[in-house]
């Protein structure tokens, strides 16, 4: 499993909340991650928006997972699920 996973190389991943999930086998997930400003460099935050392939429509809004990169699936799904990390509470 590992040597195949070296010979498709490195995968960006990401850690985020699913904002939506109403599309079937897809979600949308928030990515958050503090950098620090080009000129005046006080951390702010950066939101970014990922759409996720979600084969077995798992994930629910509020969930935290973690998503990887993977080929184009559609004109903007290019990530898939990976995991859920942790249930939203009901």
């Amino acid at each position: 499993m590992s040597e195949a996973i070296e010979k498709r190389g490195i995968r960006k991943e990401r850690v985020g909340v699913v904002v939506s999930d109403v599309q079937n086998k897809t979600i949308v997930v928030k990515v958050d991650r503090r950098t620090p400003h080009p000129l005046y460099k006080k951390v702010v935050k950066v939101r970014k928006k990922f759409t996720a392939h979600d084969e077995n429509n798992e994930a629910k809004v509020g969930d935290t997972v973690r998503i990887v990169e993977t080929r184009p699936l559609s004109k903007n799904k290019c990530w898939r699920l990976l995991e859920i990390i942790s249930r939203a509470a009901e």
